[in-house]
């Protein structure tokens, strides 16, 4: 009887615990197989690639209305060769991109995607880019160029050990959250691992580091060093992985689409078009930073540059003081006719040459047609502008903005002020503040954004920079 009992109880236990074990499998919080096939010869005969991306500072952004990004402009040559158009999905999260991508809302995913073992039970890898590894990314102590580098050196974390006991910040369902898990079991102690949500993003996390909001987080060498360009506060030197490949996904059914990619890649890796590509974006600073301080020892009298006589003529078209046009150049180039920027654009006024075709501009590289056609955006700008800005001081401000990082993100911005009942003609702490939270996925993805992301606390510096220096010049030189 007492066997009896035993094996029942047994029985009993098996099949409360079996249906667990089948239900047992973690339920991923997107599509990990295909649920459509679309490979290369509909795509082609559908006559365009979607190409999912994710819109940050190195993959897809706009630069004074112009659309670049490392996988943007290896996309666009991908489609050239395949001789389809590109269509772009913006998707921010990796657990989301791989959701659309198996649903069949896109047919690549862009994403400088960490390629893992895991993820290759969703999908399918490219070849890979390029190889990179992780590492932390921490603030410097304050006055770190005051003092000796063996000395800022003792200060930062070189120790993987030392992250024991120290919160990290990663994104959800990230590599980096990964490797953050492993690295616990490999040196015996808890990392205490903050996942934040799907909504955040690398960059996001980067920049609170180097504002002092968190104390660290994780991210590729690429990534790090290319923000350590924006935040040179920021140390990046402590690396927490081994090497790890860099590549696209496709779904695991778009074989040909997948051989397409690979042949095409190794092509442009034999011709340097890549390694071209990889240099701009990777190796090269992002934008030139010119400083605000006011050293007119080189420059004699009342003159600023050797073009002042073009800047006043062209200042006398628009009304405007010579010296704030004068200061919109020194920002630009800093009086070099002959500088041209990583994105292309040329001369004394930094203007695109999109932008020089539509005002007629022959020859950027001539002084004077470059400041004809800066002082003609300007003019445009201001047109622009003057329809819902109505006080001259502050529209200058919107212009100065737009100039720098295009009129759609200041117009996005100025819609974010609207909403949330802020002055929309107003600069400072209106339109200025929704402007800086253009890098915020809360405000970006808004339905009222239209230009999307942009990490936009340059054109707010530049703003200021142009209107502070402007100030100085007439102090120290005539009207």
């Amino acid at each position: 009887m007492a066997n009896r009992s035993v094996i029942s109880f047994l029985f009993l236990l098996a099949l409360l615990v079996l249906p667990q074990c089948r239900g047992g499998k973690e339920e991923l919080p997107f599509l990990a197989e295909p649920a459509m096939e679309r490979d290369l010869a509909e795509i082609k005969k559908r006559g365009y690639l979607e190409a999912i991306l994710d819109n940050n500072s190195i993959s897809y952004f706009i630069y004074k209305g112009t659309p670049m990004g490392y996988e943007y402009e290896l996309l666009q040559y991908f489609c050239k060769s395949m001789k389809v158009q590109l269509k772009i999905k913006v998707i921010s999260g990796i657990e989301e991109a791989i959701d659309q991508l198996n649903k069949g809302n896109g047919d690549v995913l862009a994403f400088p995607l960490t390629v893992t073992k895991d993820r290759t039970n969703y999908i399918s890898f490219t070849k890979p880019h390029y190889t990179t590894h992780q590492v932390l990314v921490q603030k410097k102590p304050a006055n770190w160029r005051m003092q000796p580098p063996q000395l800022v050196d003792k200060k930062l974390i070189r120790n993987p050990l030392d992250l024991v006991g120290k919160e990290v910040h990663v994104m959800k369902g990230s590599s980096f959250s990964e490797r953050m898990k492993n690295l616990s079991q490999e040196i015996g102690g808890d990392i205490i691992l903050k996942e934040d949500s799907a909504t955040a993003e690398t960059e996001s996390l980067i920049r609170k580091v180097a504002t002092g909001e968190i104390k660290y987080t994780v991210t590729d060498q690429t990534i790090a060093m290319v923000n350590a360009l924006y935040y040179p506060n920021l140390d990046i030197n402590t690396t927490l992985s081994l090497p790890q490949q860099i590549a696209w996904g496709v779904r695991k059914n778009s074989t040909n689409l997948q051989q397409a990619i690979d042949q095409w890649m190794a092509r442009i890796k034999q011709t340097g078009l890549f390694q071209t590509l990889f240099d701009k974006y990777f190796n090269n600073p992002r934008f030139s930073i010119i400083m605000a301080s006011s050293d007119y020892s080189s420059i004699s009298g009342d003159r600023l540059s050797p073009y002042d006589e073009q800047i006043k003529i062209g200042a006398k078209e628009i009304g405007w003081d010579w010296r704030l046009v004068a200061s919109i150049v020194y920002q630009e180039s800093n009086f070099n006719p002959n500088v041209e920027s990583w994105a292309g654009a040329i001369g004394l006024m930094q203007v695109m040459p999109e932008t020089g075709e539509f005002l007629h501009a022959g020859d950027l590289h001539d002084p004077n047609q470059n400041i004809k056609a800066g002082i003609r955006f300007l003019k445009f700008l201001d047109d622009h502008w003057a329809k819902t800005v109505s006080d001259p001081e502050e529209r200058l401000k919107f212009v100065l903005a737009s100039y720098n990082v295009g009129v759609s993100h200041v117009i996005d911005a100025q819609k974010l002020a609207r909403k949330n009942g802020r002055n929309a003609s107003k600069w400072n702490d209106s339109v200025e503040y929704f402007l800086l939270q253009k890098s915020n996925p809360k405000y970006y993805r808004d339905a009222v954004v239209a230009a999307g992301y942009c990490r936009c606390d340059g054109p707010v510096r530049y703003v200021k920079e142009i209107l502070d220096r402007y100030e100085e010049y007439k102090v120290h030189i005539d009207a």
